[in-house]
């Protein structure tokens, strides 16, 4: 279910599937421009990187972005035909994949507030079902998520802890749990291993972030 899907690094997630995807791409070892379809979840330097965005795009790369970033993708230099505008709970249509948006967002902190309507995306290749959580806690929303592989942030601070984010998993039960967003900013490189520890016996942990 991981084939050829890498966390590079923080929350910066690459699919090479029949497309090329990214999501939040983070400090970009080089130029790659690779990029068919970008998803970005929210406007905070280390998931809206406009440096790394510049790396992986290329000619005719689609980006998906909460509606405030709108002048900064023109600004960028996208075209509004290759941007795609979205806010939570909506089904969007990307090169031939569908998008579903759910809501990210703190509910005991502010560092990501509802009202800014950013996400974390839904999305099913080769029938298989990605959850990439965005910046969040543990929401009514995101407790009704089905899926296969989920990404989590498990750092704290600006999201869930470890123990907050297995306790998602444990309920929505995919069958495989990544975390992520811990051991740069946030967190300890340790906290995967704390997470992996929590998780139900028949729900597999893969940890990039070593």
């Amino acid at each position: 279910m991981l084939e050829n899907i890498e966390v590079l690094c923080h929350s910066s997630i690459k699919f090479k599937k029949d497309n090329i995807i990214y999501f939040d791409p983070f400090k970009i070892d080089k130029e790659y421009h690779d990029a068919d379809i970008i998803l970005i979840t929210h406007d905070h330097y280390d998931h809206y990187s406009e440096e790394d965005i510049n790396k992986v795009r290329k000619e005719d790369t689609c980006i998906v972005a909460p509606i405030d970033l709108l002048d900064k993708l023109l600004t960028l230099g996208f075209t509004k035909e290759r941007i795609v505008l979205v806010k939570p709970n909506e089904n969007y249509d990307v090169k031939g994949l569908t998008i579903k948006t759910i809501p990210a967002y703190n509910v005991n902190k502010n560092f990501h507030p509802k009202e800014n309507n950013w996400v974390g995306y839904l999305l099913t290749i080769d029938n298989i079902t990605y959850y990439i959580a965005g910046d969040t806690d543990i929401t009514e929303e995101n407790k009704m998520v089905q899926c296969d592989v989920a990404f989590v942030p498990i750092g704290g601070t600006y999201t869930m802890t470890y123990e907050e984010a297995a306790e998602l998993i444990n309920e929505i039960k995919p069958k495989i749990a990544v975390p992520t967003h811990y051991g740069l900013i946030v967190g300890t490189k340790e906290d995967g291993q704390k997470f992996a520890e929590l998780l139900n016996l028949n729900i597999t942990c893969q940890i990039f972030i070593k």
